[in-house]
């Protein structure tokens, strides 16, 4: 049966590359893709000291194009559109009309007419879907062109030293959440000074034929460390970056879960209504940083509870982090229990670890600005 499941996975362009390096192959999302290569744990530390390189082909990437392109964006996400420059990239999330999230997403702005979101592989399709029906009577084209594409990414403290090997562009002149369309090893590429790992670094888009060629050169490099999943997560997590599915969902609110900066409620989009709602009846629940007190670990989906033992929230995402001893984590709590510092318990496997509030912030970003 397994056999089966896997055959009918979809596979980026990278594939063999990860079988070549035995990275160890899982089912994400619909995706065959490397969880790991060496370990979580060295691939983690290898982005913070070095370079990682990250398959993300899988992510998707839908062109919206027209005279109304700004105006379809602009009310289709809670960033302001509006003050975009050319080339400039913005993160931002896509809601309901009840204010919980489709998704969250980059977009990168080519023209007032044309645009590009990058939004999570596991959402593509449901995100399209989304797209076209807001679409109403706008003067636009909506492309999904994510089987088109692949992307990676290069992240860490020397990731523009390797990368300018590769272009003759000054990748000085990509600014912090800015892209260019330049060549990379005499190939047509997006690249942009984006990520998620909280290092400097890019994202690097192409032709899915082409991206396996980037690769093969980057990989290739004695300090460049090929990343899967598993330290992916990590390395966002300890960033303090959100994921779909965890600290954001069709259940949760940026609001609740602490992304009020990514909306501009003085802008127009649908959900709108319903945060400026929220905002000024006040939140009832809200996500927090936790940190365990006693030697264990958080895990996604155990429950929080206040020192009555009542359950009071959830661990989104928990981690043992490398050159940590001690388990952190990110939890949607009741409102009344979101103080800093606040004593709560976390159960684990019936058994009832004391915890506190901490802040969200569980490292200082890197990012080159």
């Amino acid at each position: 049966m397994r056999g089966n499941k896997m055959s009918q996975l979809k596979r980026t362009p990278l594939y063999e590359e990860h079988v070549k390096l035995s990275g160890k192959i899982v089912d994400f999302a619909g995706w065959e893709m490397p969880i790991e290569y060496s370990g979580i744990k060295q691939e983690h530390i290898a982005v913070r000291t070095n370079v990682g390189l990250f398959d993300v082909s899988h992510m998707g990437e839908v062109f919206i194009s027209g005279v109304e392109a700004e105006s379809y964006v602009q009310r289709l996400v809670t960033a302001d559109i509006t003050k975009l420059k050319q080339n400039q990239v913005v993160y931002t999330m896509m809601c309901y009309e009840k204010g919980t999230i489709v998704d969250d997403l980059l977009v990168y702005k080519f023209s007032n007419e044309k645009y590009l979101l990058v939004v999570n592989a596991s959402n593509i399709d449901k995100d399209f879907a989304w797209m076209l029906s807001q679409k109403k009577n706008d003067n636009i084209l909506i492309e999904n062109m994510s089987a088109s594409y692949g992307q990676v990414a290069l992240q860490g403290p020397n990731a523009q030293k390797l990368l300018q090997k590769l272009t003759e562009f000054n990748l000085d002149d990509i600014k912090f959440f800015y892209f260019e369309e330049i060549q990379v090893q005499g190939i047509d590429c997006i690249v942009s000074r984006t990520g998620y790992t909280g290092e400097d670094g890019f994202e690097i888009y192409a032709d899915k034929a082409d991206i396996v060629t980037i690769w093969k050169t980057l990989i290739n490099f004695e300090e460049v460390s090929p990343i899967g999943l598993g330290a992916r997560d990590t390395l966002r997590f300890e960033a303090g970056l959100p994921l779909y599915g965890n600290e954001i969902s069709q259940d949760i609110t940026p609001l609740e879960a602490g992304l009020g900066f990514f909306v501009k409620l003085d802008t127009d989009f649908i959900g709108k209504d319903t945060l400026v709602k929220q905002k000024e009846e006040g939140l009832k629940r809200k996500l927090v940083g936790i940190q365990l007190l006693k030697k264990g670990i958080c895990r996604h989906g155990y429950p929080v509870c206040d020192l009555n033992e009542k359950e009071i929230g959830v661990i989104t995402t928990g981690y043992l982090l490398p050159e940590r001893d001690y388990s952190i984590a990110f939890a949607l709590v009741d409102i009344n229990h979101a103080n800093l510092e606040e004593k709560l318990f976390i159960k684990i496997r019936n058994k009832f670890y004391e915890a506190k509030v901490t802040s969200k912030k569980f490292m200082n970003k890197k990012y080159k600005k």
